[in-house]
């Protein structure tokens, strides 16, 4: 009786997560997804539960409390905008979770000398890309966090030294598959996995963390479905292989939406800069404006596209430019906002913290769906973001960002940029649209920015707002 209800519980579990993973296409059935997948995984939890092989259930309820702890305290107290930290550290465990199982699974078989070699072969793959996605997960947690250096990190034949390792590894499992007692090359690959995940990760630079994240969920799902495989636990694989499949394909499409190859993405070093390298010094002007600049502008405007990069998530400032939308809502404006695939540093950053802040689906537009109405737009109000509207990338050949399809904020007849600095962005370009004479550059924290024009917007409008604005030499 306990086989059936296993059987039931896995295929219901199986079902959920195709079901739920087709559900996340859209913004407007992602919640329902979710939910759907979280169903099927506590069928799949309490199938497994009642497993006959289970002996005893103490250290399970003891990593059932530990796990359900530390989740907890992740959700309750990691922000939004550390969405991707947090997915990156969920991949470490995963990813230890396999790595740890295959250790068991080889230890138990006498350290290879039992194993046959089509469990071999499994148990070689969970622990390979288990352990390079510890590693990996982990450098990238610190690079998002900004404990490592987020900007790529290079050196001397750097990529042939890794490919070399990389290749050593796959020629180690290759051979354990014919040889599985040799309980040394087990271990050595292992080792040589956690530190090979460091290596790929460190020359990749901020911006790429989206492909980056996605590769490396790829690579966790993969470890998953080869465990499933060693245990003979059929939802794990699915869910493995369907973990896998998705996160690679996804790591594909954040490729193209860069217009670079997924080489590129892992080997090029985007942004680093070249030792040696001249840098040119150019004296170029641009026009500091106010809040209360930019008050008078949107008070008028009718049209407005919103923007939003890794700037607003640093600034936490997805709340105050709801409300500004709103606001400019009730004047009568019609307000969007122009979505860039790769903008922020997770897939899908910017849709995450602009649901959080309630910001209607149907407001959030890709670039295909927006790019033509820029040039009947009045304002392009651009928070945070910088590769994804440089121009560069149209005409620029020797730029990283050349070719890659950015939003046509350029064209609108007004455009306003929320930052900090005129720094430019992790591709290391500066950004011609900065110098334009219709951009109105605003410095300082997009929070703080957009609370003073929201407080301004809720006084009566002043008949005249001051468009004195004042000119700046920068020495780049």
């Amino acid at each position: 009786m306990n086989n059936v209800l296993l059987a039931a519980a896995y295929l219901a579990s199986a079902i959920l997560f195709v079901l739920g993973l087709k559900a996340l296409n859209s913004p407007q059935t992602a919640r329902r997804g979710i939910l759907l997948a979280e169903i099927g995984m506590l069928l799949a939890v309490v199938g497994t539960l009642l497993r006959s092989e289970i002996i005893q259930y103490q250290w399970i309820l003891i990593g059932l409390v530990v796990g359900s702890i530390i989740g907890t305290l992740m959700a309750m107290f990691m922000p939004m905008t550390a969405m991707p930290q947090r997915i990156a550290i969920s991949h470490s465990f995963g990813a230890i979770a396999a790595t740890l199982v295959g250790i068991v699974e080889y230890y138990e078989h006498r350290n290879g000398l039992t194993i046959d070699h089509g469990t071999m072969a499994a148990l070689g793959f969970e622990v390979l890309f288990g352990s390079i996605t510890i590693t990996g997960s982990l450098m990238a947690f610190g690079k998002l966090q900004e404990l490592v250096k987020s900007a790529p990190v290079i050196y001397r034949f750097q990529n042939v030294s890794n490919i070399a390792l990389f290749v050593v590894m796959v020629g180690v499992f290759v051979f354990l598959i014919v040889r599985p007692d040799t309980a040394f090359l087990f271990y050595g690959m292992i080792a040589t996995g956690l530190l090979l995940g460091v290596l790929i990760v460190l020359p990749i630079g901020g911006a790429d963390m989206p492909v980056v994240l996605a590769l490396l969920n790829s690579y966790a799902g993969l470890a998953s479905a080869a465990t499933g495989l060693v245990i003979s636990n059929n939802v794990l694989l699915i869910a493995g292989a369907l973990d896998g499949t998705s996160g690679f394909f996804l790591s594909m499409m954040m490729s193209q939406a860069m217009n670079r190859s997924f080489t590129n993405v892992l080997f090029g070093a985007v942004g680093a800069v070249k030792q040696g390298a001249q840098v040119e010094v150019e004296a170029r002007t641009v026009t500091r404006y106010t809040p209360e600049d930019a008050a008078y502008i949107l008070e008028s405007a009718q049209s407005v596209i919103i923007i939003p990069g890794y700037g607003m998530a640093v600034a936490q400032a997805q709340h105050a430019v709801q409300e500004l939308a709103a606001l400019l809502m009730e004047r009568g404006a019609t307000v969007r906002y122009a979505i860039h695939p790769v903008a922020g540093r997770m897939p899908g950053h910017m849709n995450v913290l602009l649901a959080e802040a309630n910001v209607p689906y149907d407001l959030l537009c890709e670039p295909e769906q927006i790019n033509d109405d820029f040039q009947s737009t009045d304002v392009a109000l651009v928070i945070g973001a910088n590769d994804v509207v440089n121009p560069a990338a149209r005409y620029k050949k020797e730029s990283p960002l050349y070719g890659m399809p950015i939003l046509n904020a350029d064209q609108a007849q007004t455009v306003m940029i929320l930052k900090r600095s005129l720094s430019p962005g992790f591709a290391g370009e500066d950004n011609d649209l900065f110098y334009e004479k219709k951009t109105m550059m605003i410095f300082g924290d997009a929070k703080a920015t957009l609370t003073n024009l929201n407080q301004l917007f809720k006084k009566t409008a002043p008949a005249q707002a001051s468009q004195a604005a004042t000119l700046e030499v920068i020495h780049l």
